[in-house]
């Protein structure tokens, strides 16, 4: 569900078990140079929002163009996976942000799901439904919170409106992905590929996310030809997506093909997500550079705790696991992300870590929602069965 969606521990990274982690550095002088960012390329989209962020300093009360600008960031910080992007959409409608209209309330709902404030964003999708009960936007955007949480029978109560609401593909895309997590992952599946075929015209968006669900549902059923051939298909819509890329990496990493990770990410690791799975192709070919991406990890997972940032979970359970091998500490960091966001990645870090650091009774919160919904997963499958074994 997170390929639509737009996804705290204080402390850890601050004990002296983290000794990678260098001591916080001080500047001597203002002018010093920190870092330097970088800026997308100058493509018409980003031309575009510079054009309306002028538009905008002129006419400043514009809530159409406001809207505009902030759906670009949004779009631009999703394609990119760049957080900035999305606060520069927030302080675009500061003058809108605590009374908001519903349009801003809509928006200020994805915002909130975005850094995982997921009950803030449910919360604003109920207001908006209240008074729009047929915005189609909301319903999808509460389906996607729902699946992200596990909580797959609402979620698929919230697609049902998206039938008559929206187009049969973004209808299907919903209700297939609930499907492909909750034991009827065939079933999903062809819902979801019918659909496709039948809509050859729709939006290229809209296709992208479907075929993607179907690259990932065809990995966890184990059928490797049929996912590479879909996430070659995504790749031919020619849009820029950091999910489908982090997705289409973990596969390769899955089926041993670092050095394609690596021709993947090697010039493109602004995003963090990126520079994790860059680092642990790097590991797995034995290259030297290893240690210089695990360093730039630390830090950047140092400045995400120092800035309070709790979204990152994940990638730092998964950075600790792997690239450190401190299997007890990223079992507690799988643990605590699990709390928040419940998918089959979430699910197979548990695993792995629990696996790791020789604790399978940890595993059991997920081995209990693993026989809940009836997920079908090769690699969860294989854990199980592993963790099964070291219990008895």
């Amino acid at each position: 569900m997170k390929a639509f969606a737009a996804l705290l521990v204080p402390g850890i990274l601050m004990t002296s078990s983290w000794s990678i982690v260098a001591a916080p550095f001080v500047p001597q002088e203002d002018s010093q140079v920190l870092e330097r960012l970088l800026y997308p390329a100058d493509t018409p989209e980003v031309r575009e929002l510079r054009q309306w962020r002028a538009e905008l300093s002129r006419q400043p009360h514009n809530l159409d163009l406001a809207l505009r600008l902030a759906w670009g960031y949004v779009a631009q910080g999703r394609a990119e996976a760049d957080p900035r992007y999305y606060g520069y959409a927030q302080a675009v409608l500061e003058p809108w942000w605590q009374q908001p209209p519903v349009p801003v309330l809509l928006l200020r709902a994805t915002l909130r799901q975005n850094r995982h404030d997921f009950q803030g964003a449910l919360n604003d999708f109920a207001a908006v439904l209240e008074i729009q009960p047929r915005n189609a936007q909301a319903w999808l955007n509460r389906a996607v919170i729902l699946g992200v949480q596990g909580d797959y029978r609402s979620a698929l109560r919230s697609c049902l409106p998206l039938s008559r609401l929206s187009t049969q593909l973004l209808a299907s895309a919903c209700a297939g992905s609930i499907l492909s997590v909750n034991g009827q992952a065939q079933t999903g599946y062809r819902l979801l590929q019918d659909a496709l075929d039948n809509s050859a015209s729709a939006d290229k968006r809209e296709q992208l996310w479907a075929i993607t669900i179907l690259a990932e549902t065809a990995a966890r059923l184990g059928r490797v030809r049929a996912a590479e051939q879909h996430f070659q298909e995504a790749f031919r819509l020619d849009l820029r997506d950091a999910y489908l890329l982090n997705a289409y990496a973990d596969f390769l990493l899955d089926q041993n093909r670092p050095e394609e990770v690596r021709n993947l990410f090697q010039n493109d690791t602004r995003p963090d997500a990126f520079l994790l799975r860059l680092a642990l192709a790097e590991q797995r070919i034995g290259s030297p550079e290893t240690k210089a991406y695990q360093q730039q990890l630390a830090d950047r997972i140092q400045a995400i705790r120092m800035r309070g940032d709790s979204t990152h979970l994940n990638t730092e359970a998964r950075f600790t696991l792997h690239l450190l091998d401190r299997p007890a500490e990223a079992l507690q960091l799988a643990l605590r992300n699990w709390t928040v966001q419940r998918e089959p990645t979430d699910a197979r870090l548990v695993l792995e870590a629990a696996l790791a650091a020789d604790d399978p009774k940890a595993a059991r919160p997920v081995l209990d929602w693993l026989a809940e919904t009836g997920l079908e997963d090769v690699h969860l499958a294989q854990l199980k069965q592993r963790l099964t074994g070291v219990q008895s």
